[in-house]
């Protein structure tokens, strides 16, 4: 068996230096049938190593109920049968725009700052889950004939705390539980954020996306000696809805990649390959030079223009930096695996089934609560979905402004069963005033919860109250509609025929029929405002008209020859009066 070590300058490999060329890729972003076919475009690329996170609460759901953990064994197992290394970063904290950064909504909930500390109340659950998720790693470690070389504590903690005793508890545990490889942190190259985030013993890595001289200089600063490593090569960036699409010039990611290995550093594209953020699990951040201004949620795709694009083909991208690692690999690279098969012609999805929103709450949902003030998402079980508030403005009263305070983060608002507008954290303020007596429903939906920042953790729905000029209105009845409630299919939901003209929100079923090639596939919603789609149970993500997305991935082992299942949960209703011809397009 190899060993594979840190040395006082270099990484080692039987006592010889060697030098890192890894890519990122996640696991839980591919579908695992395309596991095998992004690795070996990673490999053709010229890269030697791949580096994942390990999303917590994609693994449990609830405390103590877990959720295919094996998959993060499966996929190391892949990796090694494609002949490369493996860096895993087990968190518990990941970022990666995702869906709170990683940490379960179960148990942010009412911690506020004390996560990512010492504080028992979060430290007792993350032991528990190391535990459970350790052997997945352990026994795929490198001294075991597997392709595990170096475990990452922690996720950037500098940039968010300075409890340098909650790093080396981790540490311990690690150690504790059998990890033999290798361990690493990662921050950016600033003095504060390489203070907070480092452990003595500990390798310490950098995270940038340029000027590698100057990071480097840095982080010398902090490590005199021990391996230089950039963890995070940004070779690309990610997208909020809303905003532009963020792009980087091929030929300058080439540059800045030359400079880090000219540096004689080991690298870590960030990434080589992006993914999806399927089911709903896309995070957000919060603008500001602080990171606690306005919410920007991120869209499902997560392709952050890499080299190796959201349905794995190879971008111009990819031929740069892979002529640039070409000069750092001896002999010639791989040849690019054969293209995953892709759907060779359009198939309309016949929408033939609808029912309104209610009536799939009352048969998905979870059980209403009434209380004196809105309960949170959080308080009611909700990680990724909505939540229907009711409350009653008493009367007679003359007309006065309603608003929310606290809104998390947007809601589609009913007076006496019309819609009477939409708020948001900006805008928490009905148009137009309501006079009571009225019945008032709001349909509260997570945009994604915050993956980056202080603001880790922070609660979904109405975290203040409904007000009727100055008075809070008591009294609320809740219900939440989790998107995990999908996961056992829609036979539950009383759907009628044929859908509204308007296109209203509401569930919508249909059906895909394929000739041809059942491949990779883009499901086109045109008309449709914001929600979330199915093909065949698996769930595709989030759309939205806002863009800059304007369709989403379906992978291939998705769909099937023949007859195909979508549902639509559109949340707001149809823009101009009704939807345009769902499809499925080829890539």
């Amino acid at each position: 068996m190899s060993e594979f070590t840190v040395g006082e300058t270099d990484f080692l490999l039987d006592g010889r230096p060697v030098r890192l060329l890894s890519g990122a890729l996640h696991y839980f972003r591919v579908h695992e049938d395309q596991w095998r076919h992004r690795l070996a475009m990673l490999r053709a690329m010229g890269l030697n190593c791949v580096e994942t996170y390990v999303p917590w609460n994609l693994h449990e759901p609830a405390p103590g109920r877990y959720r295919d953990v094996a998959a993060v064994g499966r996929f190391l197992d892949a990796v090694r049968e494609a002949g490369l290394w493996a860096i895993v970063r087990p968190g518990p904290y990941i970022c990666a725009e995702w869906e709170n950064g990683g940490l379960p909504a179960w148990l942010t909930a009412g911690l506020g700052a004390r996560v990512r500390t010492r504080d028992e109340r979060y430290l007792a659950p993350v032991r528990d889950w190391l535990r459970r998720l350790l052997p997945e790693v352990v026994s795929r470690q490198a001294d075991r004939g597997g392709p595990v070389i170096l475990v990452q504590v922690e996720n950037e903690y500098g940039s968010y705390g300075s409890d340098a005793g909650y790093l080396a508890e981790l540490a311990e545990l690690l150690r504790a539980e059998g990890v033999t490889a290798a361990l690493c942190t990662s921050d950016g190259p600033e003095d504060h954020m390489l203070t907070g985030g480092s452990l003595p013993g500990v390798l310490a890595t950098a995270n940038f996306g340029s000027h590698a001289r100057e990071a480097f200089a840095a982080l010398r600063r902090h490590r005199p000696r021990g391996p230089l490593m950039c963890m995070e090569f940004w070779c690309g960036w990610f997208d909020h809805w809303s905003g532009e699409r963020a792009v980087r010039d091929p030929d300058e990611a080439a540059r800045a990649l030359r400079e880090i290995l000219d540096c004689g550093a080991s690298v870590n594209l960030y990434l080589a390959h992006g993914g999806t953020s399927f089911g709903g699990w896309a995070g957000a951040n919060r603008g500001g030079e602080l990171h606690e201004g306005a919410l920007l949620p991120d869209v499902t795709s997560y392709d952050y223009d890499a080299p190796v694009d959201e349905y794995g083909r190879p971008t111009e991208k990819f031929w740069r930096l892979r002529e640039v690692l070409a000069g750092h690999r001896a002999g010639p690279l791989p040849e690019l695996p054969p293209p995953p098969a892709a759907l060779d012609r359009p198939a309309d999805v016949l929408l033939t089934g609808w029912a309104p929103l209610d009536a799939v709450l009352e048969a998905l949902g979870g059980a209403e609560t009434c209380s004196l003030w809105p309960p949170s998402f959080e308080e009611l079980g909700v990680t990724r979905g909505l939540v229907r508030y009711r409350v009653d403005v008493p009367g007679p009263r003359r007309p006065y402004p309603l608003s929310v305070r606290g809104l998390r983060d947007l809601a589609v608002v009913y007076v006496d069963g019309e819609r009477a507008g939409v708020l948001t954290e900006e805008e928490p303020r009905l148009k137009d005033p309501v006079a009571g007596p009225a019945r008032v429903e709001l349909w509260v939906e997570s945009l994604g919860r915050v993956n980056y920042g202080p603001l880790v953790g922070e609660a979904k729905g109405i975290t203040g109250g409904v007000l009727h000029e100055r008075q809070y209105l008591h009294g609320v009845r809740a219900r939440g509609l989790d998107l995990d409630a999908f996961e056992d299919g829609v036979s539950a939901v009383p759907f009628g025929a044929p859908p509204p003209a308007d296109g209203g929100p509401g569930l919508y079923r249909g059906t895909a029929t394929v000739s041809g090639t059942a491949g990779d596939a883009r499901l086109e919603l045109p008309g449709l405002t914001r929600g979330f789609a199915w093909v065949n149970g698996f769930c595709l993500g989030r759309y939205w008209s806002v863009g800059p997305q304007r369709s989403l991935y379906v992978p291939g082992p998705v769909l099937r020859e023949g007859a195909n299942e979508v549902w639509v949960l559109e949340l707001e209703g149809a823009q101009g009066g009704g939807a345009g011809a769902v499809r499925l397009l080829p890539v």
